[in-house]
């Protein structure tokens, strides 16, 4: 007896749907990979679910693979305004993989295919470089130069300016102190200060005491 044919009805049950959706999908990706490795073949799988969450795989990129589709289909997958963009995107990729290029023969790198012509422009490229790389550099150390003459002019002002502070500081200090002599015993104040400049006289004009003349005696 031949296998009668199943009718494929929605499932209702939301739960028991979105767990069929996931065993489906998952084994829908798996039997891709299998066809893109055991047939060498480029396979390209996109999912949607009701949720609008996409799922997809591809054994090629994806472009390729609808470039492909276009070409040998013949049907039109984008307008003109999309076309545009798919050649502004190829036009990028080609120039980046062109400034990879020039970038890995800047370092030295895959430079055995290059003619005496373009290694002469090569050394000149790298020549200029070089010489922009130096300017920059001695402009560097002469701003880091007068930076540091700047800084050490300030040190040496804020020395000076602490010094003054110090000096001043020292002087009201004395003052203060004097100020304080005088209002404890300002009588003696003034008596230290004559003894301090009598001990500082000179001895010829020191008081002498009164002697009587030794004549007047006799």
């Amino acid at each position: 007896m031949g296998r009668g044919k199943i009718e494929i009805k929605r499932i209702e049950n939301l739960s028991n749907r979105q767990v069929t959706y996931s065993k489906r999908r998952n084994g829908l990706i798996k039997k891709a990979k299998e066809i893109a490795v055991l047939c060498d073949a480029k396979v390209s799988l996109i999912i949607f679910a009701t949720s609008g969450k996409m799922h997809d795989y591809s054994s090629a990129p994806m472009f390729e693979i609808l470039e492909a589709y276009h070409k040998q289909s013949g049907k039109k997958l984008w307008d003109a305004k999309h076309e545009n963009l798919y050649n502004e995107i190829d036009r990028i990729k080609k120039e980046n993989d062109s400034m990879q290029i020039k970038l890995r023969h800047l370092k030295g790198e895959d430079v055995t295919s290059l003619n005496h012509k373009e290694l002469m422009a090569l050394e000149d490229a790298l020549e200029n470089g070089l010489t922009g790389i130096r300017d920059k550099q001695s402009e560097m150390m002469e701003r880091m130069r007068k930076n540091g003459k700047m800084l050490e002019e300030e040190h040496n002002y804020l020395k000076y300016v602490l010094r003054q502070q110090e000096i001043a500081k020292q002087q009201q200090q004395q003052m203060a102190l004097e100020n304080n002599v005088r209002e404890i015993d300002p009588n003696g104040y003034h008596q230290r200060e004559n003894d301090g400049y009598s001990s500082h006289m000179p001895l010829a004009f020191r008081v002498q005491p009164i002697q009587p003349n030794l004549q007047e005696r006799i």
